[in-house]
């Protein structure tokens, strides 16, 4: 069986220790993280956000110890700077016209671009690489995994308050993105051949300059032999992190194992998925998604059930199953959104809310 290695960036808010509030002061962070960790530590648009990566882990017990590792990293080199590390998909309570934009000419570009489109964009996501054995193949499953991206977006909610408000979704951190181009469920795409014809257009029409500027919820990597899962929000806990992360390999691999057979799973229109992504946005673990094949509305909590008896004769074989069942702990504690909107409903403090988040995001190390 082809391995399906893992890699795992998340991206998180950089906090001043005193009022909770975004900083803009990412340089500090990167400048000593550069040192110790090099290419696993990255800059981002706003300066008051970091990135950091993993290296390709072969299971997801590497994953645990390295997104582990990174987050005990970046929370000490805050820590000496006198600031703090959050995971959520947006912050709580700051503006994102308050924010700085960092100097680059690959930013400015796309500030030149998209104005305050970009400038607004201050939020913050978890990608998840899954190898593919060749691109035709990873074709084959992206085509059919769009399906489950709404399953796999609601369990990691975790984006509810924005600029002081309480939004009303699990997740407004989507309906922030969905103002740029090229993002959301991608379509369906028959062959490489008509991938790549449709990405040299938008090449040759100054569209975009190179592939990396499509922002789907999924996408082949431009540059890896991966599929790379965007539509997450950043979550709370490195628990969540591997219970996602452990479904979306099961959900390759298993995928990969029907192709093989000549096994075919239905594939939907993206218009149908689309129903499915905003009930997941608005309503997280709490929504009714749609069942297209019966046509009929089912509760979160009966589908993952469905998910994983589908997934569970690849589960054992990837060693993964403790990180799956996780899901059952998440669909009881409830999500980062959950979560949050809880401590908001005991506190009526925004700020009580952002400190949790801290103290989440270290929960586990």
């Amino acid at each position: 069986m082809h391995k399906f290695t893992l890699g795992i960036e998340e991206e998180f808010q950089v906090l001043d220790s005193d009022t909770y509030r975004l900083r803009s002061q990412m340089s500090k962070i990167i400048d000593d993280g550069k040192v110790l960790l090099q290419e696993r530590i990255k800059e981002e648009m706003h300066q008051s956000m970091v990135e950091m990566g993993t290296n390709i882990c072969e299971n997801i017990h590497q994953v645990r110890d390295e997104v582990s590792y990174l987050r005990q990293q970046v929370i000490k080199l805050a820590d000496d700077e006198g600031l703090k590390v959050a995971a959520a998909g947006t912050h709580p309570f700051s503006k994102w016209d308050q924010q700085l934009i960092t100097p680059n000419p690959r930013y400015d570009a796309i500030i030149q671009e998209m104005a305050d489109v970009a400038r607004g964009n201050l939020i913050f996501g978890m990608h998840v690489h899954v190898g593919i054995p060749s691109r035709e193949e990873g074709l084959e499953i992206l085509n059919t995994v769009r399906y489950f991206l709404p399953h796999l977006y609601a369990l990691s909610t975790n984006s509810p308050f924005w600029e002081g408000r309480n939004t009303g979704f699990k997740s407004y951190r989507s309906k922030v993105f969905d103002k740029f181009p090229r993002t959301g469920i991608p379509p369906f795409f028959a062959s490489v051949a008509e991938y790549d014809k449709f990405v040299d257009i938008l090449v040759k029409t100054n569209c975009l300059d190179n592939s990396k500027k499509i922002w789907w919820d999924i996408r082949l990597h431009p540059f890896y032999p991966t599929i790379e899962f965007r539509i997450c929000d950043v979550v709370m806990t490195v628990d969540e992190v591997t219970c996602i992360a452990a479904l979306m390999q099961c959900l390759v691999a298993k995928l990969y194992k029907m192709n093989r057979k000549n096994q075919n799973f239905k594939n939907y229109r993206r218009l149908l998925l689309n129903e499915n992504k905003w009930r997941a946005a608005r309503w997280g673990i709490e929504s009714k998604l749609i069942d297209f094949g019966k046509e009929e509305e089912v509760p979160f909590a009966k589908l993952m059930s469905e998910l994983l008896e589908f997934i569970d004769d690849v589960v054992d074989e990837l060693g993964c199953r403790s990180e799956v069942n996780y899901v059952y702990q998440i669909l009881e504690a409830g999500t980062g959104a959950d979560r949050q909107l809880q401590v908001f409903n005991e506190t009526n403090d925004l700020v009580e809310v952002t400190k949790y988040i801290v103290d989440q995001t270290r929960k586990g190390l």
